[in-house]
């Protein structure tokens, strides 16, 4: 009966260690694809200004 407890005891304890780490992975995946989504509107932002003042110069000269 002790072996059952301490074999049970270790099994949940691998259970809560690897709990914690596929939370941490989950909250990590979720922050890169925010980050990287803000990344993109913002280079978006970039390049139409870019565009966009390309066309003033060309219609300037």
């Amino acid at each position: 009966m002790d072996n059952l407890i301490l074999f049970i005891n270790a099994f949940f304890s691998y259970l809560i260690v690897f709990v914690v780490i596929a939370v941490l992975v989950v909250i990590a995946v979720l922050l890169g694809i925010r980050l990287r989504k803000a990344k993109n509107i913002k280079m978006a932002k970039i390049a139409a200004e870019a565009v966009a003042g390309e066309a003033t110069e060309s219609s300037v000269k």
